[in-house]
C-alpha cells in the first residue's frame, strides 16, 4: 500500500513535468528520464530499508543508536532545515544575485514547499507509523528531511552556477538534518531517505514547471514608458 502511493506521487510528478516551456526569462533543457534518477534512488532506497523484521536496515541502524549514543539529543536540526533558504536570500541581499529574480524565485520557493510538505503530511496520515522513540504516529517521512532537501534544492538551483561547489555545500546540510533525525531517535533511516527524495523532487518539479511571467507586466510596461527628466 505504501509503495503504491509513493510510486503514484511519482508518476504524477512526471507527468506534470514532461517538458519545460519555452517562454521563460532564461534559456533551459528539456526534463529528461535522467532528472528523476536521484529523487528516484532516495525514494526507492527508503522503502528497502523499510522493512518491518528486526533485522530490517531500519531497525538495525536504530538499535545501533540507542547502543552507542542512547542519550544524544539536539534542537540544532529544527533550525539547519530552514537554513538554505535564509542563506539564498541573505546571499541576494549582500549583493550576490541568484539565478532567479525575487519575484519568480519566492513563487517557485512557495510552490515546491507547498508540493513537498503537502506530499509529507499526506504520507504521515496514510501510513501511520510510530516514531523509533515512540512518541507519535507520524514517523513516515521524515518532515524535518522533506524541508531541508526542497530548500537545499532551492539554494542550489539558484546558487550552483555562479558557485559550482553549492551543490556540495547545500546537500551536505540537509544531509545533516536527515541524520541528526536518526541520530536524535525521532526517525529510522527510511523515513529520511524517502523524505528527502520528496523534497528534491518537489522543488526540481517546481522549477521545471514554472513559466517565469510573474512581474512580466510591470517590465513591459516599464519598457515601453518614456522616461521623463526630472
Amino acid at each position: 500500500m505504501r509503495t503504491t502511493f509513493i510510486l503514484l506521487l511519482i508518476s504524477t510528478w512526471a507527468a506534470a513535468s514532461p517538458a519545460v516551456p519555452d517562454d521563460s526569462l532564461t534559456a533551459r533543457k528539456p526534463v529528461t528520464l535522467h532528472a528523476f534518477y536521484p529523487p528516484a534512488s532516495l525514494i526507492i532506497g527508503g522503502l528497502l530499508a523499510n522493512g518491518h523484521s528486526e533485522e530490517s536496515i531500519k531497525n538495525e541502524l536504530a538499535e545501533s543508536r540507542n547502543h552507542l549514543i542512547p542519550r544524544f539529543r539536539t534542537h540544532i536540526d529544527d533550525y539547519m532545515q530552514f537554513s538554505p533558504i535564509v542563506i539564498a536570500y541573505g546571499l541576494d541581499a549582500f549583493g550576490i544575485h541568484s539565478k532567479t529574480d525575487v519575484l519568480n524565485r519566492t513563487v517557485i520557493l512557495i510552490k515546491g514547499e507547498a508540493m513537498a510538505l503537502t506530499t509529507a503530511t499526506l504520507l504521515k496520515s496514510a501510513t501511520h507509523t510510530l516514531r523509533p522513540d515512540g512518541s507519535s504516529y507520524n514517523s513516515f517521512p521524515s518532515g524535518h528531511t522533506t524541508q531541508a532537501f526542497a530548500a537545499a534544492t532551492f539554494l542550489n538551483e539558484e546558487y550552483k552556477d555562479r558557485y559550482p561547489w553549492m551543490p556540495y555545500a547545500s546537500y551536505t546540510v540537509a544531509s545533516s538534518v536527515g541524520l541528526l533525525r536518526v541520530a536524535n531517535n525521532r526517525h529510522y533511516i527510511s523515513d529520511v531517505l524517502v523524505g528527502a527524495g520528496i523534497g528534491y523532487l518537489s522543488m526540481k518539479v517546481a522549477y521545471w514547471t514554472h513559466r517565469y511571467k510573474w512581474g512580466m507586466a510591470r517590465k513591459a510596461h516599464s519598457a515601453i514608458s518614456p522616461s521623463v527628466p526630472f
